[in-house]
């Protein structure tokens, strides 16, 4: 469930894979060309891990409660969330074994961490491409692990996430590789999880408050 397999190649969303990185690669200062805006002298930059001010931070313009989040689908079992994904997208064939090789081995061992109570996946048109679906106990525990694991990726990569991570409802998540398949599933009301901090909504798309700090939920899903 690594973050860069997120969101059609969204980092791969969420949202859907969710829901692969984009973005120049500036540096671990995130540069201007990121458009970070002017900190007062001898102030860490805007958008930088030490001001993290933009994309839901300390001085977003995201709403202040998480209503947004409250508006988002509920599934309540697997299946409902499979049903979910396939009426909005290409998505068949469901596979919960644990042994289905469609299924990322790496998954598995951090299922406890990320709140993850139950994993799918199922085929798309493309052999090459699947989707992944997460039903989420604990859906902060879940955005506060892909925060850590996407700020691990800072050190290699100040990029990481700018374009996005899982497509997420209230209680289950999914991972789109399909650029078109991630697009379709946001589409149908789940919102991506961008904890970037270089990354500002575009204006005229949704902009809600994560459950985590630093964090924001979006329809946006850059390139």
């Amino acid at each position: 469930m690594r973050s860069k397999a997120l969101l059609a190649t969204a980092a791969a969303l969420l949202v859907l894979t969710a829901c692969g990185v984009g973005g120049s690669e500036t540096g671990p200062g995130f540069g201007p060309d990121q458009g970070t805006g002017q900190a007062g002298a001898g102030d860490p930059a805007e958008g930088t891990l030490e001001n993290p001010t933009r994309n839901g931070g300390v001085n977003g313009a995201a709403p202040d409660d998480a209503t947004g989040f409250a508006g988002l689908p509920v599934a309540g079992s697997m299946k409902a969330a499979y049903d979910f994904v396939a009426g909005n997208s290409d998505c068949e064939d469901l596979g919960t074994n644990p042994n289905d090789e469609r299924f990322y081995p790496e998954d598995a061992e951090k299922d406890a961490d990320w709140g993850v109570t139950e994993r799918g996946v199922c085929s798309t048109g493309n052999s090459d491409q699947r989707t992944r679906i997460f039903m989420v106990g604990d859906m902060e525990k879940f955005q506060v692990a892909y925060k850590s694991d996407l700020y691990k990726e800072f050190e290699d990569n100040s990029s990481a996430g700018l374009n996005g991570g899982f497509a997420v409802a209230q209680d289950f998540a999914v991972v789109a590789v399909g650029d078109d398949d991630a697009r379709q599933i946001i589409g149908s009301g789940l919102l991506v999880l961008n904890c970037n901090p270089s990354f500002a909504v575009p204006s005229g798309y949704q902009k809600e408050k994560a459950l985590v700090e630093g964090c924001v939920l979006t329809d946006f899903l850059g390139d």
